[in-house]
């Protein structure tokens, strides 16, 4: 008998369950973007990424020095380190295929043996 009573009892259960859920689909929304019009991404400016590194490459000066530069796809662009994992500073070439330099340090290419500066240091052929 009771097995009759639960078994009659779980469909209302069910049922009850059911109605206590809403069925209208909750909406959530940013107030400050609603608000402030610079949040809003469609009125966004385009970004522009950053280029990505063509070649990276470990020269060994004759000073037997070690010089880490990595080269980017802008080809006006790349990052010497004097350690693996020192902080790199950033070159500029004015143009393509041309040196690339900033204040104290000068790479001459992405090539297999270029001539590279460093403060204190004299210009010195280096090899990848």
């Amino acid at each position: 008998m009771q097995k009759t009573r639960f078994i009659a009892a779980a469909p209302l259960c069910a049922l009850l369950v059911l109605a206590a859920c809403g069925s209208k689909p909750e909406t959530t929304t940013n107030a400050a973007s609603v608000e402030d019009p610079a949040l809003n991404t469609a009125d966004a400016a385009p970004v522009t990424l950053p280029p990505a590194i063509e070649a990276s490459r470990t020269y060994r000066c004759k000073d037997t020095s070690l010089v880490y530069v990595d080269f980017f796809g802008d080809k006006l662009t790349a990052n010497i380190r004097t350690e693996k994992d020192g902080m790199p500073t950033k070159l500029t070439a004015p143009a393509v295929g041309e040196a690339f330099v900033t204040e104290g340090f000068s790479v001459g290419g992405n090539a297999p043996i270029t001539n590279i500066t460093q403060p204190g240091k004299p210009s010195q052929s280096c090899k990848a």
